[in-house]
């Protein structure tokens, strides 16, 4: 696989690598059933590079071929009533700013399609959804609801399939020809001005100013800021209408309609190119520090004998896992809520992933959190068990650690 050497999302010869990491899985959410597959899970490289033009960073040595998106990827949030909660509350949004009721619906990448038969039953519409990994049966609902799933991937031969309101959440990192995919849609939607767009992704800016290095895996190739997610839309022949953050600023939200003679002016939160640069400069380097401290801190825990786990046996758990080397002698198991996940393994390092409940014998003494808007939920479940080990987020530098709130 020959390195990229194009920005996909404006074109430039500009791209400048500053971060990369060999060997990592592929993929981070696959249902692997042994320890053995775990660890020896196809593995690729990533070298992020940085667009100079405008802002767009991309896995400049991602290989496409390699991902497998089937009925065994598992990557729902929705058994978190956090994230449940953030679901009906951003549905309930965009029902009410685009009165989407009775409307034709189309969500373009909806998982397990939960979050499309929510708005298929608060508005309610009628959905179709589109997704390789949809397992059927697993999107269930309060009331009887008009939706639709294909399992298969988005295209134009699917432009025939019309609506009022496009959503894709949580798919456009997983693309590295942007402009290409998002054109895609522009031309599905044709000359219909009244159809609105709605997508969702991760935020870059804070993944830069955290050095968040548990959010860069390599099914995630594309990373935009606000700026560089509208200057995209723009170039495929969208108006952006509005760009924000939620999820304690992790995703990034676009709402557009197809452009015509008459286009609103670049939003002031579209400014960010000087200061996309300079937080690339920052990550690369203070990642260095950061990384250093994660390794000495479960070193350390390792030479006292404490018994640690991860939260959160995902994507961040993987990518936090494969990127420090840490296997079973530092971080004995990965906890997660989601059913279906106990019994599987981490890719590439091989913890054995384990519901919470199994805490109650094991006891940890340390429970690394993989995203810090779960403490107070997984505070309660632990106290839940009669359990007080040391919480800690994922985002702690201080090595003075002190139990959450």
């Amino acid at each position: 696989m020959t390195s990229l050497t194009h920005c996909p999302a404006c074109g430039s010869a500009d791209l400048r690598v500053f971060y990369e990491i060999e060997g990592v899985p592929v993929h981070s959410v696959l249902l692997l059933p042994t320890r053995e597959a775990a660890i020896g899970y196809p593995r690729g490289d990533i070298r992020l590079g940085f667009c100079e033009a405008c802002g767009f960073i991309t896995n400049t040595a991602f290989d496409p071929s390699k991902h497998e998106y089937s009925e065994r990827y598992e990557e729902t949030q929705g058994f978190s009533a956090t994230f449940t909660s953030f679901h009906r509350r951003l549905a309930q949004y965009l029902i009410d700013r685009y009165d989407l009721h009775g409307r034709e619906i189309i969500e373009i990448g909806c998982g397990k399609g939960e979050f499309l038969t929510l708005l298929c039953e608060l508005g309610p519409n009628r959905g179709t959804g589109f997704d390789p990994a949809y397992v059927p049966g697993r999107a269930r609902s309060e009331q009887p609801v008009d939706v639709t799933f294909i399992q298969d991937f988005y295209s134009e031969k699917y432009a025939h399939h019309q609506a009022d309101f496009y959503v894709c959440k949580m798919t456009l990192e997983h693309i590295q020809d942007v402009y290409a995919f998002v054109s895609t849609v522009r031309r599905s939607v044709g000359e219909r001005r009244d159809a609105t767009i709605f997508f969702q992704i991760p935020e870059v800016r804070r993944i830069l100013r955290d050095q968040a290095f548990w959010d860069i895996y390599y099914e995630h190739c594309s990373y935009f800021s606000q700026g560089s997610l509208a200057r995209l839309f723009r170039r495929a022949g969208f108006d952006v209408i509005n760009l924000w953050t939620d999820y304690d600023d992790q995703y990034l939200m676009i709402e557009a309609r197809p452009g015509g003679e008459q286009v609103t002016p670049p939003l002031p939160q579209e400014d960010d190119l000087d200061a996309l640069r300079a937080e690339v400069n920052l990550f690369a380097g203070r990642l260095p520090v950061r990384l250093d401290g994660w390794r000495r801190r479960l070193e350390r825990y390792r030479r006292e004998g404490r018994r640690v786990v991860l939260w959160g046996g995902g994507s961040k758990g993987v990518a936090f896992l494969t990127t420090l080397g840490a296997g079973e002698d530092l971080v004995q198991y990965a906890v997660d809520i989601n059913p279906y996940k106990e019994g599987t393994y981490m890719a590439g390092t091989g913890q054995r992933i384990v519901r919470p409940e199994f805490l109650r014998e094991f006891r940890p003494d340390v429970v690394v959190v993989m995203n810090s808007i779960y403490c107070q939920e997984i505070r309660g479940d632990l106290e839940k068990m009669g359990l007080d080990p040391l919480l800690l987020a994922i985002e702690t530098e201080d090595e003075e650690e002190s139990s959450l709130p």
